[in-house]
């Protein structure tokens, strides 16, 4: 294990300690790994004295592993990651409830609001985060209200007589630096620009924060100054581009071993190679999508992952949309000759799995291997009936499994939640005059964002196709009505 040691790199990472047997023992988070791994197994008696219970188990580690990350941040979340995941037996951190922040935006609400949870519990709303350091983060949603006039979850906004919505009360009005009184549709507009900031398009309001700072050193308001390079900070900590780490972190490069456990731990006489999986995403049955996303050799292969509409129902009902979307699928390959894949995967228990195989068997094809991967305690469910199945928490095939699963609900989330701002960009311009569904698209796609198209001038309207000095000048007077 020193030879080990001494090939560590010195970067940001988490390492995990492992037993004769393999098992975890312990994970720590690291900002040079080759120092803080070293550590453990030089001779210390403070280390005896002071840290016993550490002490017994390096005398249990016979291996261990490490995950390069590429910042502190990004290994305080993965270490939070992998505590949760398999509880190892050392680790006292991090084994309760008790999570990283997330900003919940409440999408589904008339004036939706900003606020800080644990947990995502509501599928209505859009989830920015985990962020690792909360500290910062209250800093920077704070300033969020200042910069762009949102509401937190303390606000309690009063509709007024004239349709508008009042925000705050007089007193807050006059700290906040936007208009209190505005339209559901303006308010929509600040809304969209917060949410673009936390998906990282921060850049402008970070340099404009460090040109007021350097006026400020120059014009010897110091404390000013430490104040904007403390705010700096925070956003830059906040806004950190960090990896959501997924189950593929912890998997090895040996994916013929790892396809090799899986198979035979549920029963395949083949490696499966080529494997596809199914996810439903909806909100109280509108939205209503469906992903598929396939894996090659254990790897994503992105270029073949989909995503379906439900065409053939509206409402709330997961099974009928499963059924649609893998027959969909699979008459579409049966008709172009293109083979199955090895493994098809259903998020999703046994009713999801029966809706699979029924659309196989309605559509007269043979299916293949498939089975279901049930949320609530990742049990492997089998279309043939055999008793479900639970693997090990650290057992590589289910770690394979959970990553697909989570590759699909992401890829169905994102889509989702794509219509759902696409359908509120398109819902504010309904009510223009004079502009058609055509036309709304081609200006939201022109502009990119109702925010930038609100500041467009006439002649910068008059650029999108179809859009004459008429229309161009009855937009411009809708949006700053």
């Amino acid at each position: 294990m020193k030879e080990k040691v001494r090939r560590l790199p010195e970067g940001p990472g988490v390492y995990l300690m492992k037993d004769r047997l393999g098992s975890v023992l312990y994970v720590g988070k690291a900002k040079n790994l080759k120092r803080r791994v070293g550590s453990y197994f030089q001779p210390s008696r403070r280390l005896r004295i002071e840290q016993p219970k550490i002490a017994a188990m390096v005398g249990l580690v016979r291996d261990f592993d490490i995950l390069e990350v590429r910042s502190e941040s990004e290994a305080l979340l993965l270490e939070g990651k992998l505590i949760k995941e398999w509880k190892p037996k050392y680790n006292t951190d991090f084994t309760d409830d008790k999570r990283f922040l997330h900003v919940r935006v409440d999408m589904h609400q008339q004036l939706p609001r900003f606020r800080l949870v644990r947990f995502r519990s509501d599928e209505r709303s859009l989830y920015f985060g985990p962020f690792a350091h909360s500290g910062p983060l209250r800093k920077t949603l704070q300033e969020m209200r200042l910069k762009f006039g949102i509401l937190l979850g303390d606000g309690h906004p009063v509709r007024k007589k004239d349709g508008k919505w009042q925000l705050y009360d007089d007193i807050r009005a006059e700290i906040y630096g936007h208009p209190n009184s505005l339209t559901e549709a303006e308010y929509r507009a600040r809304v969209e620009e917060a949410c673009a900031f936390l998906e990282g398009k921060s850049r402008q309001w970070l340099a404009e924060l460090k040109e007021s700072m350097e006026k400020a050193a120059e014009s010897r308001h110091y404390e000013k100054a430490a104040e904007l390079r403390d705010l700096i900070r925070a956003i830059g900590t906040t806004t950190e581009r960090t990896r959501k780490f997924t189950h593929a972190s912890i998997i090895q490069e040996d994916s013929d071993a790892i396809l090799g456990e899986l198979g035979e731990a549920i029963g395949m006489k083949v490696l499966p190679r080529s494997m596809e999986c199914f996810d439903i995403s909806h909100i109280s049955g509108s939205f209503c999508v469906a992903s598929m996303v396939r894996f090659e050799n254990g790897k994503p292969d992105r270029k073949q992952y989909r995503r379906y509409k439900i065409k053939t129902f509206i409402g709330n009902d997961d099974f009928r949309a499963m059924c649609e979307v893998v027959g969909r699928r699979y008459v579409r390959l049966e008709r172009e000759e293109r083979p199955f894949p090895d493994l098809v995967i259903i998020d999703g228990g046994v009713g999801q799995v029966a809706a699979a195989l029924r659309a196989f068997l309605e559509s007269g094809l043979e299916p293949p291997m498939l089975i279901g991967l049930a949320k609530r305690r990742e049990t492997i469910i089998f279309s043939d009936g055999r008793k479900p199945l639970e693997l090990p928490g650290n057992h590589r095939g289910r770690l394979l499994l959970q990553y697909i699963r989570d590759e699909a609900h992401r890829h169905a989330n994102s889509y989702n939640a794509e219509l759902r701002k696409r359908k509120l960009r398109e819902s504010i311009l309904e009510d223009c005059p004079g502009l058609g569904q055509k036309k709304r698209e081609a200006l939201l796609k022109h502009f990119g964002s109702l925010a930038k198209l609100r500041k467009a001038d006439e002649k910068d309207i008059m650029c999108v196709e179809g859009i004459g000095p008429k229309l161009a000048k009855a937009v411009c007077r809708f949006l700053k009505d």
